[in-house]
Order: C-alpha cells, then sequence, then structure tokens
C-alpha cells in the first residue's frame, strides 16, 4: 500500500470522490504546517502553516497515482489561489505533498500540461511531504454521519449545482 496527500480545500468535499475509485482509507488531516498536532480551530483560523488535507491509502496494482491526480484535479479550481470555493484563507488553498521524486516528475509534468493547455497560472503548491495530523474523529467519513449537512455544505459552497 502507498499513501498520497492532496490538500484540496474543505476536506469534507473531497472525500467521498476517492471511494469511488478503489482508495482503501481516505482520512481528513492537516499537513504542512509547523504545529504539533494542531486542532481543526487553529487550522481554520489560519493559526498553524497547515492545509486541511486528505491523506490517501491505495494500492497502486489498482489506481495509479497519476489517476489519483487525476481525481484531484477535476474536483477544484485549480486556479484559485485563495481557496476553494466558498472556503477561503491559506488553511483551503491548494497543495500536493509529494512523497518521490517520481510523484514530483508526475505531479510536474500534470500541472505544466494543464497551464500550457489553459494560458492559466495553476494555483497549487508543490510540495515535500512534511507531516500529516488526523483530523478530530467527528471530521472522518463526514459525508456519511452527516449526509443532510455534508449536502448543504456541497450546495452551499458551490461545489455542486441544485
Amino acid at each position: 500500500m502507498k499513501e498520497a496527500y492532496f490538500a484540496g480545500g474543505c476536506f469534507w468535499c473531497v472525500t467521498p470522490i476517492y471511494k469511488m475509485y478503489g482508495v482503501s482509507e481516505v482520512i481528513c488531516g492537516y499537513a504542512g504546517g509547523d504545529e504539533v498536532n494542531p486542532t481543526y480551530e487553529q487550522v481554520k483560523h489560519q493559526e498553524t502553516g497547515h492545509r486541511e488535507t486528505i491523506k490517501l491509502v491505495y494500492d497502486p496494482e489498482k489506481v495509479a497515482y497519476d489517476k489519483l491526480l487525476d481525481i484531484f484535479l477535476a474536483n477544484v479550481d485549480p486556479f484559485d489561489g485563495e481557496g476553494q470555493f466558498i472556503d477561503k484563507g491559506f488553511s483551503y488553498t491548494l497543495a500536493i505533498f509529494y512523497t518521490s521524486d517520481e510523484e514530483k516528475e508526475i505531479v510536474d509534468n500534470k500541472l505544466g500540461k494543464l497551464a500550457e493547455e489553459s494560458g492559466k497560472e495553476v494555483q497549487i503548491a508543490v510540495l515535500p511531504y512534511k507531516n500529516f495530523y488526523e483530523a478530530e474523529e467527528y471530521h472522518q467519513d463526514y459525508y456519511l454521519k452527516n449526509p443532510e449537512a455534508f449536502e448543504k455544505e456541497l450546495i452551499e459552497s458551490g461545489r455542486k449545482k441544485q
């Protein structure tokens, strides 16, 4: 099994997407900052330098890293440097935390191609993996635990049209 780390704005909103593509685990958490074991409130209020991030645990024989990256790009606005949808602030900005030179090369190639094809500057930080702290339990599988509130969040955020 391997791990991949993507900051795609609100971690609740991007969690269920990966479950459909054979990812074994999707864990909500915080990555990239210096604070050890940050809380949701600290991250949300931009106090730690972390971004809301998902950790994907996957079998590369079943789903390739390249495919996970395609799914990520299809579910975010790669040109928004202020956050995602209604969620603004550093903790909601996009990042890909690579864990190997191979991952970095895949990311750089894909983002370079996206910029070239769109004629726009891609606003996704590409950073070496530094840390990941699991979010509080109530954030895990939020879409299953709170389906009505999750649906409302998708609509209000602009991620889902009514």
